[in-house]
């Protein structure tokens, strides 16, 4: 038999059986103490309230889909290439490790026992000690990254009032762990010259031959190696029996998380039932097992507040605090070993948690776990949530304390002001619904048909903004000019329209859309056509996701909801609802508006709006019909689904805040001052009414009334349109 054939070495090199005794008997005490926690962890969900969604439906599905994304750190490298290859290397190096000792186990546990030999000889040994050593080495590599991440930098987005002695404690026992390792393998070669010739174990010979260097013995070696390995071992152990009780259970629950999550998370927002005993916040014991899995996979990673508009213009609002500190809280109040592992005093951002099991309220003005301020400042803009590398959901949370504050009559003055206009009138203005279409009362040679008496193949929903603002009754105009120069059939329902309830239900005030949407749905039902188009991404998005979702027979017979509808509308998808861009781009591919693509010559940029991007995935539509003018579109830095929040979505748009800088103001200056095109930009294009309101008002605010012109994508179109031959 060659040298080559014959490649192995001892595993338990100078450990006697009383040694192997007692490292298998350590690694039992080791594993049970995992599966234990475990354990504890996932029956903490179980006494969760029930999920609206169901979350595991399809789980071979959503298991596959999972591990793609796990297994790819698709969501490591959004938009940071460093995580993203720090991430990899650290989880493909612990993933293969865990996967060799594994291999080797069975190998000596099973296979030996079994049939008298071993495979781990010859080429597989060879094959095995390379893809040790080198997933090894990026493992270290990876970690080594995360510690120049996590340090080069203390007040960075890896930094904050959570961070604590469990994320240096995780990150340098994985560091130790890797090191050692090798440090223990260079050892062993030193000690045993039948490996001199193992140059597979690149990165172990480089440490033998560093040590012999250094004037390591063989003898040396074979005295030192037995400290070594059991110091590696019992840290090895002492990591395994850790995992469930802090930092390293993301691993295990982000993975979860991933399986559970939502893909419509936001976009709909789960229902409240018609129950009367139902709270929404009131205490812990009504958030969803999800709700609290969130808090576990929470890996303090930042990039939820980084990605924060509210947090960049200096709300009191940090995304992360807010899953971290209902976790803390949760943890402190538990008798639960696991679940009560963080102990103390919860740190919160209203006042001070009680480690006692005293009554907390969840959100409040003041001695909540979480300011009520914090609430009032998100702008639903769900950059969090798309920042989140383990899909946690943060506006379901949020929106669950946002309907506890309704609840308590504890909203902002101006709030209630809308709320109150929007039972009275049907409107956010306060105005007359009788002049809700007063609008088109200025189109000279355009006809706006009544839906409810004209089968239409659009029934149009205008929307509060374009129907009520001075400024944005100009983009109803011109997008009733497009209609109708294309030859579109479209209608509007007039004073039956009402305010589309998507922003007041995101404030918290289901009960209010739930009427609004009743009124609506049994309003379509009166009308013939085939398909809803909407100005605002807001209607959009709630008319496409959410009304098809509303119970309507479990409030029949409550006599505060003014409809008798029993059955869901649009559950089958019969009806297509779009945002009009969507509409007018397959138009221009038509033909139909007679564009060549020349006509305008502007140097423009374009502002994604969150509820037509994030929300609904829509980016190219308003490009499309931006280049379709002739215009030339630069592009923002935070374009696409890293756009930047206006600040009008979650009653941003009816509240005033204490900031460093509005929203608005921070979305023009990029525009003016970091886009390619720079001072160039003639146009900063939008295509959302909300948006143009805002931006209309940072513009005056922030001083850039002369740099630049804010304009509706319908708008540019419809100069186009004017322009040409």
């Amino acid at each position: 038999m060659t040298p080559l054939q014959a490649a192995t070495r001892e595993t338990f090199w100078t450990i006697g059986p009383v040694g192997k005794a007692a490292f298998y008997w350590l690694a039992v005490v080791a594993i049970l103490v995992f599966l234990y926690g475990v354990y504890a962890r996932f029956a903490a969900y179980a006494r969760g309230s029930a999920d609206p969604r169901d979350r595991l439906s399809n789980l071979p599905g959503r298991t596959v889909a999972a591990t793609k994304t796990v297994l790819s750190n698709e969501n490591q490298f959004d938009g940071d290439l460093y995580t993203g290859v720090m991430h990899t290397f650290v989880l493909w190096g612990f993933l293969v490790l865990l996967v060799a000792t594994t291999i080797l186990g069975i190998d000596i546990d099973l296979y030996r026992p079994l049939t008298g030999e071993s495979f781990w000889v010859g080429d597989f040994y060879l094959a095995y000690q390379f893809a040790v050593d080198a997933f090894g080495l990026l493992f270290v590599v990876g970690v080594g990254m995360a510690g120049y991440r996590r340090y080069r930098n203390r007040e960075g987005r890896l930094w904050g009032k959570h961070t604590s002695f469990e994320d240096a404690a995780f990150l340098w026992t994985l560091f130790l762990l890797g090191v050692g390792g090798f440090v223990v393998e260079g050892v062993s070669m030193v000690g045993q010259p039948q490996r001199a010739t193992e140059t597979v174990s690149f990165v172990g010979m480089a440490l033998a031959t560093g040590l012999q260097t250094a004037g390591l013995t063989a003898a040396g070696a074979e005295a030192a190696y037995g400290v070594l390995w059991w110091s590696h071992s019992l840290l090895a152990f002492a990591f395994v029996a850790w995992i469930p009780y802090a930092k390293p259970f993301h691993m295990i629950s982000s993975f979860a998380n991933v399986v559970a999550r939502d893909e419509k998370a936001g976009a709909r927002l789960p229902n409240v039932p018609a129950d009367l005993d139902h709270t929404n916040a009131e205490s812990l014991d009504d958030f969803t097992w999800k709700e609290l899995l969130d808090g576990d996979a929470c890996t303090k990673c930042g990039r939820c507040t980084d990605a924060c508009p509210a947090d960049t213009v200096g709300r009191n609002l940090d995304p992360r605090n807010v899953i971290l500190d209902l976790k803390a809280y949760r943890e402190s109040v538990s008798d639960d070993p696991v679940a009560g592992s963080g102990g103390g005093a919860v740190a919160t951002d209203g006042g001070v948690a009680s480690a006692d099991g005293g009554s907390v309220p969840i959100v409040a003005d003041e001695g909540g776990v979480i300011d009520a301020e914090s609430m009032e400042s998100c702008m639903s803009c769900m950059a969090c949530m798309d920042a989140c590398p383990v899909d946690i959901e943060h506006l379901t949370s949020f929106t669950k304390m946002n309907r506890q504050l309704v609840d308590e009559g504890a909203v902002d003055s101006n709030l209630q002001d809308v709320f109150q206009d929007v039972m009275g009138k049907g409107n956010t203005f306060g105005e007359s619904q009788s002049t809700r279409g007063d609008w088109a009362d200025d189109l000279d040679d355009v006809d706006v048909p009544d839906a409810r008496e004209t089968e239409v193949e659009y029934l149009w929903y205008v929307g509060d903004y374009p129907s009520f603002d001075d400024r944005n009754k100009k983009v109803a105009r011109a997008l009733a000019r497009l209609f109708d120069e294309a030859d579109v059939s479209f209608g509007i329902l007039f004073d039956d329209e009402k305010t589309d309830g998507n922003d007041i239900r995101r404030i918290g005030e289901e009960f209010l859309y739930l009427e609004l949407a009743g009124h609506h749905v049994e309003t379509f039902a009166d009308c013939e056509f085939e398909n809803i188009v909407c100005t605002d991404p807001h209607s959009y998005n709630t008319i496409k996701n959410e009304y098809p979702e509303v119970d309507f027979a479990e409030f029949a017979d409550d006599p505060m909801m003014p409809f008798d509808r029993e059955e869901p509308w649009n559950a089958d998808g019969a009806v297509d609802v779009f945002h009009w861009t969507q509409v007018v781009e397959e138009l221009v591919e038509k033909g139909r508006l007679g564009l060549s693509g020349d006509e305008l010559d502007y140097t423009v940029t374009y502002h994604d709006p969150c509820h037509l991007g994030r929300y609904n995935d829509e980016y190219e539509a308003p490009r499309e019909l931006i280049r379709a003018t002739g215009a030339d579109l630069h592009e923002m830095p935070r374009s696409r689904d890293d756009s930047f929040c206006c600040g009008g979505g979650g009653g941003g748009l009816w509240t005033e805040h204490e900031e460093a800088v509005k929203p608005s103001e921070e979305r023009l200056r990029e525009a003016v001052e970091d886009t390619d095109a720079g001072a160039a930009v003639e146009k900063f294009v939008v295509a959302c009414p909300m948006c143009t309101t805002m931006f209309e008002d940072g513009r005056k605010t922030g001083d850039f009334e002369d740099q630049i012109e804010i304009v509706d994508v319908a708008e540019l179109l419809i100069e186009a349109v004017d322009a040409g031959p």
